[in-house]
């Protein structure tokens, strides 16, 4: 039997729901991402400050869904027949070149002793955290311009990539088992996108009645999707990350050329609504923040991962869009992928897990992440309307199966 406090369990649900009236009362000043406010709360109410709430086993494993709920989503978001050709090239050969600026400087970090672990912190720092952004680059409109269809690009690598780094790299088993493991993943995923898309074409209709109904048929056969196939990674050895990420991308599929703003919207609510809050601010009451404030040497790796964020996902896009986008749309470009956050809070989580980081590293981290989401996005966006230098302004041709917003 587990234990549940059901007072901390409220606890954390009212912050999760106080994150989200603080954005919607600052959204008329100032553009903050709600999983900003969300990690913020969580560290009032954990341990480093009011210590309200300590984590359990329950409030773990309801974050672990969340994790699963967010991935789902950047894996949904990915509109593969939009990005195919040039953004998605370029962003593949962005992310390796990234990668590769990212384990020169966190070796050097490593060598002089500043960081234990080259290739965690690596990993860490060339991600791109697209999920959060969709929001904002909706509310924005920027999700329909030629700008938007290379951000698009480059951000999904910037989510894909690192996956595949956690499920073939930073598991306890040989790279060649993972590899071989996730060979048979990927056979048993393409089975499993086979079967949606043929109950979609067979059953739109059933699925459509009941959207308006208490059985959510759509709905509930979305979510068994997700933990399904988050359930057979984790069996397989591999992490749940990558189970929520293909459920997301099979499902896109297979609502392919389909007006599913219904669908999303409840799906959005279910996700958005209650698990994806809970991982957040559980993450926050998991934050070091005492152990960074006490040690200032610490806290200066906070600016440092800052700055090193831009460096690696920055340099790619100021030199590999050169023929495509104008000066002041790269840099915004190089802002917007090198917003991080929630691939970083599950690369330090795993590092820490396996003494490969300590906490106040991963604390300097993640805090460092926080700021990019609430720092970066801002600038990009800033500079997007400062004006553009070629045509990125231009609206693309609609999509019913266009991302929606989501916060």
């Amino acid at each position: 039997m587990v234990n549940v406090d059901s007072q901390a369990f409220l606890i954390v649900v009212a912050a999760a729901a106080l994150a989200a009236g603080f954005a919607a009362v600052l959204a008329r000043r100032l553009l903050v991402p709600v999983v900003v406010l969300e990690l913020v709360l969580g560290v009032v109410i954990g341990p480093s400050v009011l210590g309200l709430v300590e984590p359990d086993e329950f409030m773990e494993f309801f974050a672990s869904l969340g994790l699963g709920m967010l991935f789902f989503f950047a894996g949904y978001e990915i509109d593969f027949a939009r990005i195919k050709g040039q953004p998605l090239k370029l962003a593949a050969i962005g992310w390796i070149a990234s990668l590769a600026i990212a384990y020169t400087l966190s070796g050097a970090l490593a060598l002089a002793g500043i960081i234990l672990s080259f290739l965690f912190v690596g990993s860490a720092l060339a991600t791109t955290a697209i999920g959060t952004l969709i929001p904002i680059l909706s509310d924005a409109g920027e999700l329909k311009t030629r700008f938007g269809t290379y951000l698009l690009g480059a951000g999904a690598m910037g989510e894909f990539g690192p996956i595949l780094l956690i499920t073939l790299v930073f598991s306890t088993k040989s790279a060649l088992a993972n590899a071989g493991i996730l060979v048979l993943f990927v056979a048993l995923a393409v089975a499993a996108g086979i079967v949606a898309v043929r109950s979609v074409g067979r059953g739109w209709n059933l699925f459509e009645r009941t959207l308006e109904t208490s059985s959510q048929l759509a709905i509930r056969s979305a979510v068994v999707m997700v933990f399904a196939l988050a359930a057979l990674a984790g069996s397989l050895g591999l992490d749940l990350l990558l189970g929520g990420f293909v459920a997301g991308i099979i499902l896109r599929l297979a609502l392919e050329g389909r007006e599913v703003r219904v669908l999303e919207s409840k799906l959005t609510a279910v996700g958005y609504g209650f698990l994806i809050p809970f991982f957040f601010v559980v993450s926050g009451i998991n934050l070091n923040v005492a152990a960074l404030v006490e040690e200032p040497t610490e806290l200066l790796k906070v600016p440092l991962f800052l700055v090193l964020f831009f460096l690696v996902r920055g340099i790619p896009a100021l030199t590999l869009y050169r023929g495509v986008l104008g000066s002041r749309d790269r840099m915004a470009l190089a802002f917007f992928t090198s917003t991080q956050l929630p691939l970083v809070v599950a690369i330090t989580t795993i590092a820490i897990d396996q003494n490969h980081m300590t906490e106040t590293t991963a604390a300097s981290l993640v805090t460092a992440a926080i700021l990019s989401t609430a720092i970066f996005p801002m600038v990009g966006l800033g500079l997007r309307a400062g004006g553009s230098t070629d045509e990125s302004d231009r609206p693309e041709p609609t999509s019913p199966m266009a991302p929606v917003a989501t916060s």
